[in-house]
């Protein structure tokens, strides 16, 4: 039996209902913390016991996009603001794509808010891209598969 295992470069990241293309997503990752205590007369070992789960900033990584796009306008009215006004965080999914297009790993990072905007350095020496990257701060993400989500698309 042959497995079609996913590439990692077919994928699509969704705000707010609009498909946005990047060329790098990073920072999909969460952990459990642990704490140690030390328990009185024991000393050959200590407790680690779990505390909290904690997540990476997803990064997103495209070339300059020179029209503003909804996620670029949503990054500059939170980032420009400061905490003028109040942020309005929003769910975005990335979608890992099978050979067929079709959605085969949904991770949908919740609350998720920009935290960052740059963009990488000019060099007149150099004939590369001018690349923009967004960093996220999200609360929790979900990871769904296609059995999980195959009645939410149809």
């Amino acid at each position: 039996m042959a497995l079609d295992y996913p590439v990692g470069f077919y994928f699509q990241l969704s705000f707010q209902g609009d498909d946005a293309a990047f060329q790098e997503v990073s920072g999909i990752s969460k952990e459990l913390t642990v704490e140690e205590v030390v328990s009185g007369g024991e000393n050959r070992f200590k407790y680690r016991l779990p505390t909290v789960s904690t997540s990476q900033n997803l990064v997103l990584k495209r070339a300059l996009v020179p029209v503003g796009s909804q996620l670029l306008n949503w990054c500059s009215s939170i980032i420009d603001q400061g905490l003028a006004t109040s942020i309005q965080p929003h769910d975005v999914r990335l979608s890992l794509l099978d050979a067929t297009g079709q959605v085969c790993i949904l991770w949908t990072f919740h609350n998720a808010y920009p935290i960052k905007y740059a963009v990488s350095d000019l060099k007149s020496q150099e004939s590369a891209v001018v690349i923009e990257s967004i960093e996220l701060a999200y609360t929790y993400f979900d990871v769904s598969t296609k059995t999980d989500f195959t009645n939410l698309f149809t």
